[in-house]
């Protein structure tokens, strides 16, 4: 392993198996080098100083933006069926998957 390397081939090809990518030698080094250097960047983050920082999931804070659960009436079968290419007795008929 290179000076400074923080990943080396080996396990980068290991997570290529893992992850069933056949990668030639020429990918294997190259990815070897961009993950180090993400590696890199992440060592970076981990010096600054979070002191008083809370975690949050994301970067703005969010609202919900689903309705009211009400209960309503449903759509009649004649409408839910109407577009069906092959209705079975109120039901959407299906092509047989399994033998």
């Amino acid at each position: 392993m290179e000076k400074g390397m923080r990943i080396t081939k080996a396990e980068v090809e290991k997570v290529a198996r893992l992850s069933r990518l056949a990668l030639a030698d020429e990918e294997l080094e190259a990815l070897t080098g961009q993950m180090d250097a993400i590696l890199g960047y992440v060592e970076q983050l981990n010096e600054l100083n979070t002191d008083g920082i809370e975690p949050m999931a994301h970067a703005v804070p969010l609202q919900n933006a689903f309705r009211a659960d009400e209960v309503r009436a449903s759509l009649p079968m004649d409408s839910a069926l109407q577009n069906a290419p092959h209705p079975a007795e109120g039901c959407f008929g299906v092509p047989k998957v399994i033998e």
